[in-house]
Order: C-alpha cells, then sequence, then structure tokens
C-alpha cells in the first residue's frame, strides 16, 4: 500500500509490549528500531535505513516504542493475557497510538485529509483483528503464569 505498507509490525510490536513490560519493551522496541535505521534490514520488507524514519512511515514507525511501552505499563497494571479482554483493549489503544502518531507525521508531508485516508482509515479494521490476535496470543503465551498475588 502506497504511502505506509500493512504489516505485522504492530501486531509485534503490542506483543513485545505486553510481555517484556513498558521498560524492557520500549528498549527492545527502540533497539529494533536503531538496527533498522543503521542499514539492517530489519523494518517492513527487507527495508533498512535512516531515510524510513524521514519518509512517509516516520512517524509510525517512531510510534512504535510509545505503543510497545503505553502496552507495557497497562500489562503490568493488569490488562494481560489472564484478562483477554484487557489486553485486547490495550493493544487496541497502542494501535490507536500508532495511528495517530503515524497520521501526524503524514499529515505534515501530504495533509490532513490525505493522511487520514491514506494512513489511517485502511489500517482500522487491520488494528482491531491485530489487537484481537495479539490478546488471543498473550493469553496462550501467558496461560501457564500466575496471576500477580497468587
Amino acid at each position: 500500500m502506497v504511502p505506509v505498507p500493512v504489516t505485522m509490525q504492530t501486531f509485534a510490536v503490542m506483543l513485545v509490549g505486553a510481555l517484556y513490560g513498558w521498560r524492557l519493551g520500549g528498549i527492545t522496541i527502540a533497539a529494533w528500531l536503531m538496527e533498522g535505521a543503521l542499514g539492517l534490514p530489519v523494518l517492513a520488507g527487507g527495508a533498512a535505513g535512516a531515510l524510513h524514519f524521514m519518509g512517509p512511515t516516520g512517524g509510525y514507525l517512531f510510534a512504535f516504542p510509545v505503543a510497545g511501552m503505553v502496552v507495557g505499563w497497562l500489562a503490568e497494571r493488569g490488562w494481560n493475557g489472564h484478562r483477554v479482554w484487557m489486553a485486547f483493549l490495550s493493544m487496541l489503544v497502542g494501535n490507536a497510538l500508532c495511528l495517530v502518531l503515524g497520521a501526524t507525521w503524514l499529515a505534515v508531508l501530504i495533509g490532513v485529509e490525505k493522511a487520514i485516508v491514506a494512513g489511517v482509515l485502511p489500517f482500522l479494521i487491520g488494528a482491531v483483528l491485530k489487537s484481537g490476535l495479539g490478546a488471543m496470543t498473550l493469553k496462550l503465551l501467558t496461560r501457564h503464569t500466575k496471576r500477580s498475588g497468587e
């Protein structure tokens, strides 16, 4: 898709945040982005380089650590795999943050209306689906762990 591709990156970002917590999740996601900025082919479609952080996808990329940290912070407060609906909502919040921050940067480049049409609307259904898949995956990955306080 142009100018922003559909990927499973937000799924991974939300899951890393939920599993690692806000500190380690944020550091892990930032390290991954640094690898991409330094030229390792770890971004969507094997892309790499600092130019991706200044182009149409830049706002979304910079939103990833923020979203992962918010999801991690919420997970540490019980919005986790032991409460699937809460995990779903936290991942939905994280996806919304990515869309808002990404579209804000995109609007600087192509205008507000085009940014919403090209950088938000096509991703809304995917955000809901990826949040649901993320919450279910989190439930499966944490089913043998104890709830806090047990």
